[in-house]
């Protein structure tokens, strides 16, 4: 059961709300406790209806008036809300496609994360917010194999929900021989099968690859590859096995191996806060020791913390 930290509020006045959003923005100083109090209780449907409201009252863009008003890593985050999950996917993929260098991470973990309709949502979005085609962007971005597989992913052609046991062992052998051999065409089967195959039949693959090599698929590509291409598969593989330990794993390398990659940090826990973040919280728990409240209070301070704590939504022993 996968479970966000994000509900719907309960008695919600989309009017009220964008009242006391007004005042907040309007005043003197910025009254960021309420913003947090307000956006982060609210999901991102209410939070919609709230824009719009605000739009009627004041003949403003709430977007705009939080731009302006906040800086830095808080904005980031109360920003970031303000969008519907696939405008906020297309928003990340331009900065990271169109940015000063162009951010493979951020590329790695939008891409081989999503379901085909939410890869569909978001190539509309980018069309719609950027006026470019998404796959020409990563076309023209990005290199090699690294490009290929991101391209297929980019098609949103994965198989859904359909299971072939007989060509598991077919499917695993062409891996090992990939990990082996190492030429481009093996290079382009191993994408393939690992962007158009069923999670369901991949599961199956998984298993066929580690009776026949004596070894996860993991590792052999670790072994076998480098670059981005080779993060690229090994999230690929590790979505299949279970998104919310991927998170988990990509928030702890952001907060701990960088010294807080912030922009990784935001942008997991918006994505995912009405998907499985609860899910995430207790991978990370039983995975690193310490809960994922406790190392973002560790690392971020003032307001931007106080945000990112409400979306992460915490219980008090997580502290």
């Amino acid at each position: 059961q996968t479970q966000g930290t994000i509900f719907p509020a309960l008695n919600f006045n989309p009017i009220m709300d964008a009242q006391v959003l007004g005042g907040a923005l309007q005043g003197i100083s910025c009254e960021k406790d309420v913003l947090i109090d307000i956006l982060t209780q609210r999901c991102n449907s209410q939070r919609l209806m709230i824009a719009e409201a605000y739009r009627d009252m004041y003949g403003r863009d709430l977007i705009t008036d939080l731009k302006e008003n906040l800086s830095h890593h808080f904005k980031e985050v109360m920003v970031g809300l303000m969008y519907p999950p696939a405008s906020y996917d297309a928003h990340e993929l331009w900065h990271a496609l169109k940015g000063v260098d162009t951010e493979e991470n951020c590329l790695i973990d939008i891409l081989a994360s999503r379901s085909n309709m939410e890869i569909f949502q978001m190539k509309e979005a980018y069309l719609m917010q950027y006026n470019n085609d998404l796959q020409q962007d990563i076309d023209s971005e990005t290199s090699g194999h690294f490009r290929d597989t991101l391209m297929n992913l980019a098609q949103g052609t994965r198989m859904e929900g359909y299971a072939d046991p007989s060509s598991a062992a077919q499917d695993a052998m062409i891996l090992w021989e990939a990990c082996q051999r190492k030429t481009g065409e093996h290079k382009d089967m191993l994408q393939m099968i690992l962007c158009n195959k069923s999670y369901q039949q991949l599961w199956m693959v998984f298993q066929e690859f580690q009776n026949i090599s004596g070894q996860d698929l993991v590792d052999a590509i670790n072994e076998c590859y480098d670059g981005y291409f080779q993060e690229l598969l090994v999230a690929i593989v590790l979505c299949v096995r279970d998104k919310p330990s991927y998170f988990a794993y990509r928030l702890y390398n952001a907060i701990h191996e960088f010294g807080f990659h912030n922009k990784t940090v935001i942008r997991i826990l918006i994505a995912r806060s009405e998907i499985d973040l609860m899910n995430i919280r207790q991978r990370y728990k039983e995975r690193y020791g310490k809960s994922l409240f406790h190392d973002i209070k560790h690392f971020a301070s003032g307001h931007y913390e106080r945000a990112l704590l409400a979306i992460c939504a915490g219980d008090a022993e997580d502290y």
